[in-house]
């Protein structure tokens, strides 16, 4: 049974920094790319960020391009997403997902999320 579990989520003000990390369980996490994802409340899910298995290739929104990092640590099955220079429009709710295709935005099961808010 795949388990994805978030965490660091929190309020920050605008400029400031967060790192969310999500630890994945019930399936061979070192064998599938993740994905973040986020979801603004009343709007649709919108992918983030991508990483291949084997850390080798990463992806981004435009949104977020030279903002946001994601990383991956097979030893632990986590996947992480550092956001630096947070805007108002990144206050959401972050999901981290299993991707079965890296270049899709499609996810096969995701967690139940952690509340990013950035407000002064």
């Amino acid at each position: 049974q795949v388990q994805l579990v978030e965490s660091g989520g929190g309020l920050v003000q605008p400029g400031g920094s967060l790192t969310l990390s999500c630890h994945a369980s019930g399936f061979r996490f070192s064998e599938y790319a993740m994905m973040w994802v986020r979801q603004v409340s009343g709007k649709e899910l919108e992918w983030v960020s991508s990483v291949s298995y084997g850390n080798t290739m990463t992806r981004y929104a435009d949104s977020v391009t030279g903002r946001f990092t994601i990383w991956r640590d097979d030893a632990k099955n986590t996947v992480n997403l550092q956001m630096n220079n947070l805007r108002s429009e990144d206050t959401a709710v972050y999901y981290c997902a299993l991707a079965p295709d890296y270049w899709s935005t499609n996810y096969a099961s995701k967690g139940r999320g952690t509340q990013v808010t950035v407000s002064s």
